[in-house]
């Protein structure tokens, strides 16, 4: 494995850094690095400025709109990003539905659908997971009943993130009961106007509005709304899920947190001397360091393979059981770090209208936020559990 970047990447990385460094608004950035959820304003404002730059889309081909980048190259960008707290394009339209759109859909859908969300018009969120059906998605019950040149729709969807902004959802309906699991579903796209729509929301435990249910009561849809064919969604669905776990190891991120822990250690006192001359707390960060340094490693090894041509299998299970480990491993030490600091966490919410200032230093407003929400990176993007058991088929033959 060649892990030297030619003087070609050495410059792109240099383009990429000033980019952020002139262009990435300050208030954006200062979420992203505190781990708060996005505003819809701050996210759309970002997302157009990457437009302009014609860096929405990298992992789009180029006659759709993507950037032509190398792998390589989306590999610098992305670690770039997460290094300098930019926050990615929000996957649910540029890489979920949106690859799926230019891979099985119509001419007329790609024109429609694929400027907008390369221009942030349509806001997108994803109707998958159900009660009942997270991990065994194919069980599935919400239905979808021909009615002429509309679908009539009736079931629920839940923990559909940000579906509180959203002007579209894409979603999993079953279209032939009969049928055995898999084959029985489809996939439609669904304006979140349409009559019959609900959303009720789901307060977090950092006790934030991120998830919703979803509920469709006689939601009629168009027929052309639908991709591909019918009863063939689970197809597609498996090509979007395999586009929703790249890059979820979030190594560049974390990376960051190793660095903002560092500097809270020196700031933070325990026993009466400097957080970082505490050796249990030292060695806590050094594990991670080191285990870190690991899953980097892995993911560089697995750019190597597709760079020479080979196709991953069971890999991005494996970053993604061991990344978001490490990232929940890091807010738990984020929050230790801050000490009573830590305790006083309300939502962002309950400090509007406020004019006292938040409990604690600066760096003290947005750990425990993240922590709490990071609680969930185990599950969300297919369960760790789940990911495990790819892992023990397809590697290891179990």
């Amino acid at each position: 494995m060649d892990l030297s970047f030619s003087k070609e990447d050495l410059a792109f990385r240099d383009e990429v850094r000033e980019f952020l460094a002139t262009s990435l608004p300050a208030d954006v950035k200062d979420r992203c690095d505190r781990g708060l959820h996005p505003t819809k304003e701050g996210q759309i404002r970002w997302q157009k400025i990457l437009n302009e730059k014609g860096w929405m889309a990298p992992n789009w081909p180029k006659e759709y709109g993507g950037t032509g980048w190398t792998i390589t190259q989306k590999y610098i960008a992305s670690h770039e990003f997460g290094h300098a707290a930019a926050p990615i394009a929000l996957p649910f339209g540029v890489s979920m539905v949106g690859p799926v759109i230019y891979t099985f859909g119509n001419q007329e859908q790609k024109d429609k659908y694929l400027p907008r969300i390369l221009n942030s018009d349509d806001w997108w969120c994803q109707g998958y997971s159900e009660p009942g059906s997270g991990s065994d998605l194919a069980s599935l019950q919400t239905r979808a009943v021909r009615d002429g040149d509309h679908y009539v729709v009736n079931g629920q969807k839940i923990w559909t993130s940000f579906a509180q902004h959203a002007d579209m959802i894409f979603c999993l309906v079953r279209t032939d009961s009969s049928a055995k699991q898999q084959e029985g579903i489809s996939f439609l796209l669904i304006d979140m106007k349409t009559p019959g729509i609900t959303v009720k929301p789901i307060i977090g435990l950092d006790k934030e509005h991120s998830l919703n249910e979803v509920f469709f009561d006689d939601v009629r849809v168009p027929v052309e709304n639908r991709i591909g064919e019918e009863n063939k969604g689970w197809t597609y669905a498996k090509f979007l899920l395999g586009n929703e776990r790249t890059g979820i190891a979030r190594v560049a991120r974390s990376k960051r947190q190793v660095e903002r822990l560092r500097e809270i250690a020196g700031l933070e006192r325990s026993g009466g001397k400097p957080l970082a001359e505490d050796q249990d707390f030292m060695n806590k960060l050094t594990r991670i360091e080191v285990d870190l340094m690991a899953v980097e490693y892995t993911e560089l090894r697995y750019l190597s393979m597709i760079a020479n041509g080979k196709a991953l299998t069971a890999e991005p299970s494996l970053l993604k059981i061991k990344g978001t480990e490490i990232q929940q491993r890091l807010t738990s030490l984020l929050v230790e770090s801050l000490g009573m600091y830590g305790a006083p966490y309300e939502a962002e919410r309950a400090y509007e209208g406020r004019n006292e200032a938040p409990v604690g230093p600066d760096y003290a407003h947005g750990p425990m936020a993240e922590h709490l929400y990071l609680r969930a990176a185990t599950i969300y993007g297919g369960s760790n559990e789940i990911q495990r058991n790819i892992v023990s088929k397809m590697v290891l033959g179990l």
